[in-house]
């Protein structure tokens, strides 16, 4: 799992959202975002743009950690409440996968454990194998 690690260090949007890979197992991702200023909306909770980006590194973590390179193609998220607080964690969990497409569910919850968002993705399984890039 060292080499999807290393493979997503390459992704510069989420290092520059503070966004950090916490532990991979095939089919599954835990990864957190430290909450500072620069993630908050106008009313001072965290931008929903910020939640959106954290599960959706979650989801690409646990959708390529069989080793071959797989790529959104559907996301939606439901917001339970307010990201607040200093740091939100999210963990995917894949709920199937056949040859061409697999489906995740990631739970976000903030620093108390409380739920905030509910993001569902599938994504294309394509022929790439993520070594090889």
């Amino acid at each position: 799992m060292e080499q999807i690690k290393k493979y997503f260090l390459k992704d510069k949007f989420a290092k520059f959202n503070g966004i950090e890979i916490l532990e991979i197992k095939k089919g599954w991702a835990k990864v957190k975002m430290d909450i500072t200023e620069n993630h908050l909306n106008g009313v001072g909770i965290v931008h929903g743009g910020a939640i959106f980006s954290l599960a959706d590194m979650a989801f690409a973590a646990a959708a390529n950690s069989h080793g071959n390179v797989s790529v959104g193609i559907n996301a939606s998220i439901s917001y339970m409440n307010a990201g607040r607080g200093k740091m939100l964690m999210a963990e995917a969990q894949e709920v199937s996968r056949n040859p061409k497409l697999s489906s995740y569910t990631v739970r976000i919850t903030d620093e108390k454990e409380d739920l905030v968002a509910i993001f569902q993705g599938m994504a294309y399984l394509k022929r790439d194998k993520i070594d090889s890039l």
